[in-house]
């Protein structure tokens, strides 16, 4: 039998990036005097951006007519890709790319990031040669819709549900679930593990490293000690 693929989200999943996502989305609202309570956005983060200002316009009673989706989903991008320097790989991250790429398991990141921004944040990681990426600028419906994780399938040219997919939110779990690949959720984007695992997490790590301590449980080839 042919190992599982294996399918990454990237933000909170691989580099630790979830609260300076927030605090972008956050002064971008403040700035066009939007008054949203931080931990809000951060319920939302892995949604695309204007999946998550629709909820919020309901929510919160804000008039849709003010409201510029594209002028401020151009003001979190700029603010964020400042931010982007100094971010780093979750710890693990890149030794399980790696160890899993070196154990011949079909491995690519699906984001819900626009390409350029990708382009960018993957230059804080250490990738294996050749490693897939699909972005929210390959697929029409980001997440919690399932495309970005069937197009990245489709990159490594197997079955969605022949795939782990691995993220932090509950976004990404339920994208997951609707095609019937098996999600795995990491606690590193601030979700906590009861909620991981109500919306249907087969397992819940604390961040790359433990997942990498724990591949077995995955019918992964575990890490040599």
């Amino acid at each position: 039998m042919a190992l599982p693929a294996v399918l990454f989200d990237l933000d909170g999943t691989l580099i630790d990036s979830v609260y300076e996502h927030v605090a972008a989305w956050w002064e971008t609202l403040r700035e066009a005097r939007f008054d949203v309570p931080k931990w809000m956005i951060h319920r939302r983060v892995g949604m695309s951006g204007k999946s998550m200002l629709q909820e919020l316009v309901r929510e919160l009673s804000i008039n849709k007519n003010r409201l510029d989706v594209d002028r401020l989903e151009q003001g979190h991008d700029a603010r964020f890709r400042r931010i982007i320097p100094d971010l780093q790989p979750l710890p693990g991250a890149n030794e399980l790319l790696n160890h899993l790429h070196k154990s011949k398991v079909r491995i690519a990141i699906a984001t819900t990031g626009n390409r350029q921004q990708t382009a960018v944040l993957l230059k804080q990681l250490q990738l294996p040669k050749g490693m897939r990426v699909v972005t929210g600028d390959d697929v029409v419906k980001a997440k919690p819709a399932p495309d970005i994780f069937v197009a990245a399938a489709k990159e490594l040219k197997v079955n969605l549900a022949d795939c782990i997919v691995v993220g932090d939110s509950v976004w990404d779990v339920l994208a997951a679930g609707r095609k019937r690949a098996l999600p795995v959720s990491l606690l590193s984007g601030g979700y906590g593990g009861d909620e991981l695992e109500r919306a249907g997490a087969f397992r819940v790590y604390s961040d790359p490293q433990d997942m990498l301590q724990h591949l077995e449980q995955l019918g992964l080839p575990g890490k040599q000690s």
